[in-house]
């Protein structure tokens, strides 16, 4: 209970930074697209800052989470940042949440919770044993330079989206190797941890998923972005709780509803991409009204 209350408040630390993050990066111009300058420019802005100070929250949260519990637990959770973050967004923008955001919203809630009860996540070592990090490592490297590559090669709402898959493989690394640094805490204590390699990679991890979400919010809409950021990080994580861990999901016929799951999670990131508040989400109040 403890991993799933603070994953849930990760979601929700992550969904307020989204949204404070997209609206400092719509001011940002295009040319400062995939340079070390965007974040100059970004720091200049309170409201990003602001965004960082939730981000931090988040992380800290994260941790507690995946150190008490399984990462096939934890990352999925964060589904729901998505509708979080509209939610949030229709706050900010004082836009009244219509009828077909909140069927977005119970669509997702309801999937997850089927998700989560089929799936049923159990077992799992608390470290990554041997050089199993290794192809890891390799096949995740290879992924994101296809996705990055792919990206540069278009603009709007489909490198938004690119991108947003992209800072997805990167926080789900990030939580693998975060799990992993916090085991060697719980076994060693503080200098086994800042001895360990997986604290620094979870650092570099992290700030390379940042540095993508930030061109993913510069590159289109937050609707384009966020339903890859956050089904992305869900299942990219499973497959290193199964494939790292050692977690362990049902099988057999628990995959059917497992599966209709995943397309009632589906629908509802659909229903929501296409609410209103999605289409014109994080204008200014006056261009909304």
């Amino acid at each position: 209970m403890i991993s799933i209350l603070f994953a849930v408040l990760t979601a929700l630390s992550n969904g307020c930074a989204s949204v404070l993050q997209r609206r400092a990066a719509m001011r940002v111009p295009d040319s400062a697209a995939m340079r070390l300058s965007l974040f100059g420019r970004l720091l200049r802005q309170k409201v990003w800052l602001a965004g960082i100070g939730l981000v931090i929250v988040a992380a800290v949260c994260q941790a507690v989470a995946l150190a008490t519990g399984p990462i096939a637990v934890v990352q999925p959770i964060f589904v729901i940042e998505l509708p979080a973050t509209l939610l949030i967004a229709g706050y900010v923008m004082r836009v009244r949440a219509d009828r077909a955001l909140w069927y977005g919203v119970a669509a997702v809630t309801v999937g997850l919770a089927l998700e989560m009860a089929s799936a049923d996540p159990v077992g799992g070592s608390d470290t990554v044993r041997g050089a199993a990090w290794i192809p890891a490592l390799v096949l995740t490297g290879l992924f994101e330079t296809a996705l990055i590559g792919c990206a540069l090669r278009t603009r709007g709402d489909v490198r938004a989206a690119l991108l947003g898959l992209a800072a997805a493989c990167g926080y789900a690394l990030t939580a693998a190797l975060m799990k992993d640094a916090m085991a060697r805490l719980d076994d060693g204590g503080a200098a086994a941890l800042l001895s360990s390699w997986q604290l620094y990679a979870t650092a570099a991890a992290g700030v390379g998923a940042l540095f993508l979400l930030q061109n993913a919010l510069q590159a289109g809409s937050l609707v384009a972005v966020q339903p890859m950021l956050t089904l992305g990080d869900a299942l990219i994580s499973i497959v290193y709780g199964v494939t790292l861990f050692g977690e362990v999901l049902r099988t057999g016929w628990w995959l059917l509803p497992e599966l209709a799951a995943l397309a009632l999670i589906a629908a509802g990131c659909v229903r929501l991409a296409r609410t209103p508040l999605a289409t014109g989400t994080l204008a200014p109040p006056s261009a909304a009204r």
